[in-house]
């Protein structure tokens, strides 16, 4: 995967779906309504990342005492190659986004990578989603 590519997944976002009651949603409805938010996902987002704030301490010290890796951690095919020269094996863990060469084969992947833990999202093909799949939790 190209540079200019992961730079491109990076600024994407995921989809979410949530379920609101309708006294909430016309809440919502009436804030954007009076110019507070410019639409429904403005006030969400907003919501989303004042909670997430409120909690940053709590989030750093997890990623601390966790190993996480916070952002995005890429793994080339040439990173792979090197780590099964070395004769180890990874254990990916992250906080943000993991992501996978697409030319890295299913063989490489099952001798290199040991688990993968990502609270986030994790770009790979469907092929080594589905052969990893044992080992992601």
């Amino acid at each position: 995967m190209a540079l200019q590519e992961i730079k491109l997944k990076t600024a994407e976002s995921e989809k979410i779906t949530i379920n609101l009651g309708p006294i909430d949603l016309g809440q919502i409805d009436l804030l954007v309504q009076e110019g507070f938010y410019s639409n429904r996902t403005d006030l969400i987002r907003t919501a989303i990342r004042n909670q997430l704030n409120q909690h940053a301490e709590v989030v750093k010290q997890t990623v601390a005492r966790k190993s996480l890796v916070l952002g995005m951690q890429h793994y080339s095919r040439a990173d792979l190659e090197a780590i099964q020269a070395a004769g180890q094996r990874l254990q990916i863990q992250v906080l943000g986004l993991a992501s996978i060469a697409s030319d890295v084969s299913v063989e490489l992947a099952l001798a290199t990578i040991e688990s993968i833990f990502v609270l986030g999202s994790l770009h790979a093909s469907a092929v080594l989603k589905t052969a990893l799949a044992p080992r992601i939790h």
